[in-house]
């Protein structure tokens, strides 16, 4: 069993477990250890908790209650450069209101085939703060795979890198996909830096025409200047948030659906 299909069955397990009455969004979740199961080794958890209470909403109001406690404290490192809890917020923020701009709505699947980076992190977040479903694909898979994870999740935008585009240029056409838009590491990266990077980058790799059907990452986040209001959608932590793929190790890749709690749940484990 993958990682993916573990973390939903302890998912559905919680669940059945959980207290009769719906709880409240935001209000937090503790599962307590049912009598007949046996724990032997809380003898020896040195003091650990043997369960844990995790965030009832959903995985941005998670975030975002970390960031207004800890505005100043550092979020992540990239390449040597820090960025602040307040900085994350304001750019998942900046990129829900272009994916608003752009059209995405509610229940709609955005794909993120991106390496670990900051826009990977704003966009994931930001997907679920517009009250979308992020479908998430490893960049390195191959045209087919690309096709099949489209299309099984009916994504309408994807976001990847400039340099993985060929790929989807190939088998966009096979898809429903109406936005892509091309995100590169120089973007990420301090001024100096990125102009530095963005030579090397267009001299290993070359660059996208100007007249493809694409969006680069800056245009995209300027799209956020036309949309002020009405962007966050309210969501619950039992909603479907992320779609997972299984390894296809026992048969067809499958595409696995989780929730916001689920999510919230691995964080805080």
């Amino acid at each position: 069993m993958t990682e993916a299909e573990v973390l939903s069955r302890r998912a559905d397990i919680l669940m059945r477990g959980n207290m009769v009455a719906e709880p409240l969004a935001g209000e937090p979740l503790t599962f307590p250890i049912p009598e007949k199961v046996k724990t032997p080794w809380l003898e020896h958890n040195d003091g650990l908790p043997a369960t844990l209470t995790y965030f009832n909403g959903t995985m941005y109001d998670a975030i975002a209650s970390v960031a207004e406690k800890y505005p100043n404290n550092i979020a992540f490192y990239f390449m040597g450069t820090a960025t602040t809890y307040r900085s994350m917020i304001i750019n998942i923020n900046k990129c829900a209101r272009s994916l608003r701009t752009l059209g995405v709505r509610e229940n709609d699947r955005v794909t993120i085939a991106l390496p670990n980076c900051p826009q990977a992190i704003y966009m994931f977040y930001a997907i679920n703060l517009v009250g979308a479903i992020a479908n998430m694909v490893h960049p390195l898979s191959s045209e087919n795979e690309i096709q099949f994870y489209l299309n099984e999740s009916n994504s309408v935008t994807v976001v990847t890198l400039d340099q993985f585009y060929p790929k989807f240029q190939a088998i966009r056409q096979n898809t429903k996909v109406v936005n892509v838009i091309l995100a590169s590491i120089p973007d990420a990266l301090p001024r100096g830096v990125s102009e530095g990077s963005r030579m090397y980058s267009h001299f290993k790799q070359g660059s996208v025409p100007a007249d493809e059907p694409v969006i680069t990452w800056t245009r995209f986040m300027k799209l956020a200047k036309c949309c002020f209001w009405n962007y966050k959608v309210e969501r619950k932590g039992s909603d479907a948030a992320v779609i997972l793929y299984s390894g296809g190790t026992t048969g067809n890749t499958k595409g696995i659906l989780l929730s916001n709690l689920n999510f919230n749940a691995l964080s805080r484990q």
